[in-house]
């Protein structure tokens, strides 16, 4: 078995699958703006892409709160990789979660119970126009 590097993640609105097999991602997020809590959104994505490794492994992503004590929403999926020059994409779907509090929020990426990657999703509060 040889550990697989992530190529890329994208927290997004959602993914399509085209009619050739490519993926479409949809409203690629940086944050999630909100002009009052609770914000509940009916689904959120996470693209990612393994390359670079060959064996079964075990992909769980998570969004934790900003206080790193409380998880938003959780995913996990099983994955091969055959041979070192194959790849996979992986998309995990969070579906009906719920945002409690303004602030820095973080998406982490697990391999096989080690922390791979851990980026910000900021929940920013927004002012209504009107």
């Amino acid at each position: 078995m040889i550990q697989p590097d992530l190529q890329g993640s994208f927290i997004c609105e959602d993914v399509r699958q085209e009619m050739n097999g490519m993926h479409s991602l949809v409203g690629v997020l940086s944050a999630i703006p909100a002009p009052a809590l609770p914000i509940r959104l009916l689904k959120l994505c996470l693209w990612t892409r393994w390359c670079s490794g060959s064996g079964q492994f075990r992909q769980v992503s998570k969004i934790v709160t900003p206080d790193d004590h409380g998880i938003v929403g959780e995913s996990t999926v099983d994955f091969q990789l055959r041979e070192m020059e194959s790849h996979t994409t992986n998309v995990h779907y969070f579906t009906g979660i719920q945002f409690q509090e303004f602030g820095i929020h973080h998406v982490e990426i697990y391999l096989d119970d080690e922390l791979i990657l851990r980026f910000p999703l900021p929940v920013l509060q927004i002012k209504q126009q009107g």
